[in-house]
């Protein structure tokens, strides 16, 4: 069951989405799905929908929610530099960034205590592409809400920048998953060694790695490179993992 949702947040009202399961009445195991960057779309909603028959009660933002509706981004002609998808892809990415992403989740959070349907002592998140990076930090800046965290095909964990998400290693508690992609030059072998190294000097229980024959984007049914096999076994592992941490 898909419901369409409003969050009032300080910034205005963000646009979000809450999947359940089909049978029984909850209280569910908490998840949030964290889109990538190609926005808000039917693919989208597959996996949200996924993840709550595995007996979850899931949260999908709208991470662009603050750049107000927006007609359907075809990330293939941007990325082919077809101006009115490159404007478009450009507003959207504009309109957020790691700090209004941390404040939104602060608020999801707090909203997800509230829900009678939602068991959100303990959260999981989750997150693909640009979300995966947002699954992280959020793991780092919410250490005591936050029990589990995965991210597939996400880019750009671990730079030289003052706000990488490697440097918030020290503050995770959770249980950490990372998937990385093999043809991806925004998290290469250096990368990953170094993210999974100061995941380990936190001692945290974590499994970094990069999936052989996987492009980036490789989850999502719509995209390109999307790849059958491998996004099965993201299921595959990702469920799993959550049952351990979230289920009694």
């Amino acid at each position: 069951m898909k419901t369409d949702v409003t969050i009032p947040t300080p910034d205005g009202d963000s646009r979000a989405f809450v999947f359940t399961p089909d049978a029984g009445a909850g209280p569910w195991p908490t998840a949030i799905l964290y889109m990538d960057a190609p926005a808000i779309r039917p693919a989208m909603f597959e996996m949200g929908e996924r993840l709550a028959q595995a007996g979850y009660y899931v949260l999908l933002p709208d991470v662009f929610w603050r750049a107000g509706p927006y007609p359907p981004l075809d990330i293939v002609k941007a990325r082919g530099g077809d101006p009115e998808q490159v404007a478009l892809f450009q507003k959207l990415r504009a309109s957020t960034d790691a700090s209004r992403q941390m404040a939104d989740t602060k608020v999801y959070l707090d909203w997800l205590s509230t829900q009678p349907q939602a068991r959100a002592d303990r959260v999981g998140v989750t997150g693909y592409c640009m979300g995966g990076g947002i699954a992280l930090r959020a793991a780092g800046t919410f250490p005591d809400r936050i029990a589990v965290a995965a991210s597939f095909h996400g880019g750009n964990l671990a730079t030289d920048e003052d706000n990488s998400i490697h440097k918030l290693a020290p503050k995770m508690k959770a249980r950490i998953l990372v998937a990385g992609a093999d043809e991806d030059r925004s998290f290469d072998e250096a990368q990953c060694e170094r993210l999974d190294a100061a995941l380990k000097d936190a001692r945290l229980d974590a499994k970094v790695s990069i999936w052989k024959g996987m492009k980036h984007g490789w989850v999502p049914t719509d995209m390109p490179v999307h790849d059958a096999a491998g996004a099965e076994r993201h299921w595959t592992e990702l469920v799993a993992l959550f049952d351990e941490v979230l289920k009694d």
